[in-house]
């Protein structure tokens, strides 16, 4: 009887770790598409198609498309995100740093994808606290980047560390909501440098 029960408490492990394999390939198979394809639709029967996986499991996991596009867009600029921080490890000084940085995020072939994920959170009530999760894995990712870049370069920022990131990042999404919603100009006519408060320590006298 004991075997029995303990068998009974080890199955769900596999079915879980199916599960959580699955929703992966999903939203990286959503990802990939929505790269390859920027700005076109792309139907729940290719995502599932491209993942392996069946049409229902887009809405037993994530609860609708939309839902999963949200994932798979932050999934690409938390990539993205890592690919700018090796940028930002080879700037010599700070100056260099925000100058860098800036132009470098506004080129992420990431952001028309995340800027639609941030339209859908606020059309779609249900859809916010999936956007907020992730924003704030973007945030604590970047405050943790920049405060051991800062430790090791010796550099100062004239605001919180955790400030700092959310400015950031909120700048810049935010100058790609304004030209998607038809604002005069584009990304390329923002001071995202100036943002950022990081800059070289004074040296002595």
């Amino acid at each position: 009887m004991e075997k029995k029960r303990t068998e009974a408490r080890a199955t769900p492990t596999p079915t879980l770790d199916r599960g959580r394999a699955t929703k992966r390939r999903l939203i990286e198979a959503t990802a990939r598409l929505c790269k390859e394809r920027p700005g076109a639709e792309v139907s729940v029967a290719e995502i599932a198609n491209a993942a392996g996986a069946f049409p229902n499991q887009v809405t037993y996991h994530f609860g609708s498309k939309d839902s999963l596009l949200v994932h798979a867009a932050f999934l690409g600029l938390l990539h993205d995100a890592r690919r700018i921080e090796r940028i930002g490890r080879q700037a010599p000084d700070a100056a260099t740093f925000r100058r860098n940085i800036a132009r470098a995020v506004l080129a992420m072939p990431s952001l028309p994808s995340v800027a639609r994920a941030l339209a859908a959170g606020i059309s779609k009530p249900e859809l916010a606290p999936v956007v907020d999760q992730h924003l704030q894995v973007l945030f604590r990712q970047s405050e943790r980047f920049v405060s051991r870049l800062v430790d090791a370069r010796g550099w100062e920022a004239r605001r919180p560390l955790d400030v700092e990131a959310r400015t950031f990042w909120s700048t810049a999404l935010g100058a790609v909501l304004l030209v998607r919603a038809g604002a005069h100009g584009s990304v390329a006519d923002l001071d995202l440098a100036g943002a950022l408060t990081i800059h070289d320590k004074p040296g002595p006298g």
